[in-house]
């Protein structure tokens, strides 16, 4: 459009658009000649009409969208089949695995933390590329690096952590879920449906070792759609014996296992030093049957560790942040938050000594 000359002249259906009425209503039906001419022409009965659209043309002429009962009940029958063909398609049989080691005493932590699919870092600008592929290759890689460096370990199950901003928007317009915009490759629909794939290989291939519990932390990158992906998850493998989830809303989660107590949370939630007393507030009957308590935080993406223990020789709580292996973003960059250790992390737990190893796969 050029900004001098000739004034700008609309069409007859830009026209309309400027004068149409956008509201829905099923009022002035009786009365009106031409929405009557309009029915009648069709083969509509006024009593079958849900809403109406109505508007008038620039050169005078009424025009009109209607819905039907007729059709709100198709789009309804239809919602409601692809819904359940999708949940039967997405849920398949997972048959019991005979397992050489049914003795275990040990828990394996997998947490691969802040994964961020779609988040999109160009090499050129960050100095190392991330993208979807990027993100999924490096989960799995690390999923196997860590199973392989627990060979040796009798483990009885695997407690596997999911959510913590594993997907990197939360919305159509490609934010975080306060608005913050983000780099993405790819459309927020696909991460989704990637990110979904992801787990279901994740679950596939722990479950080979010992049964699976998987645990989901709500997270500020992907608070809803997140917690919509755990659901998922859990839908996909209802049919599984081998696999628990605890996929609440809770912002804090609690796990025991012997005389072992971990919580998790993003770690954007309550203060670092308030977490033992709160752990110990709303769990009590966990905290006195256990001997060895660990908070497993995210979010910062790097290492983070304290110890608790008071001068009364209470029994220590351990509260570390886990490293994450997603990519530097171009803001990230530019404010010199770089050199972090990109890694995914877990650990092992012994029934009655409490953590006994901690496995590290780098990329």
């Amino acid at each position: 459009m050029k900004k001098y000359g000739k004034r700008l002249r609309l069409s007859e259906e830009e026209v309309e658009m400027v004068y149409e009425n956008r509201a829905e209503s099923t009022t002035n039906l009786n009365g009106n000649t031409a929405l009557d001419i309009h029915l009648s022409e069709r083969g509509i009965s006024k009593k079958d009409i849900v809403s109406i659209k109505h508007w008038q043309s620039a050169s005078g002429e009424y025009r009109f969208s209607i819905v039907t009962k007729e059709d709100v009940t198709a789009d309804a029958n239809n919602m409601l089949d692809e819904v359940a063909n999708f949940i039967e398609k997405h849920s398949p049989y997972y048959p019991p695995i005979k397992r050489k080691n049914q003795n275990g005493n040990h828990l394996l932590v997998i947490n691969p933390a802040d994964i961020h699919i779609g988040k999109y870092a160009n090499g050129a600008e960050t100095g190392s590329g991330y993208d979807v592929e990027t993100a999924c290759m490096r989960v799995l890689e690390g999923l196997e690096g860590l199973v392989s460096k627990a060979q040796g370990f009798a483990v009885e199950r695997v407690l596997f952590c999911i959510g913590n901003d594993v997907l990197h928007i939360d919305n159509v317009y490609g934010t975080t879920t306060k608005g913050t915009h983000q780099d993405t490759d790819g459309k927020w629909w696909e991460h989704f449906e990637i990110a979904l794939a992801l787990y279901v290989k994740c679950v596939e291939m722990l479950r080979e070792i010992a049964p699976v519990d998987v645990i989901h932390s709500m997270s500020n990158h992907d608070y809803q759609s997140g917690f919509h992906l755990a659901h998922a998850l859990k839908s996909w493998f209802r049919n599984d014996k081998e696999v628990d989830f605890d996929i609440s809303v809770a912002h804090r989660k609690y796990y025991q296992y012997g005389s072992n107590l971990i919580g998790l949370e993003h770690g954007d939630g309550a203060k670092m030093d308030n977490l033992p007393l709160l752990m110990a507030q709303e769990k009590p009957e966990m905290w006195s049957n256990t001997k060895y308590r660990y908070w497993y935080l995210h979010h910062l993406h790097h290492k983070v560790k304290h110890k608790w223990r008071d001068a009364k020789d209470f029994i220590g709580v351990t509260v570390e942040y886990m490293r994450s292996p997603s990519g530097t973003d171009s803001w990230h960059s530019r404010k010199g938050y770089t050199g972090v250790p990109k890694a995914v992390e877990g650990f092992l737990h012994e029934k009655t000594s409490g953590q006994v190893a901690r496995l590290v796969h780098y990329f």
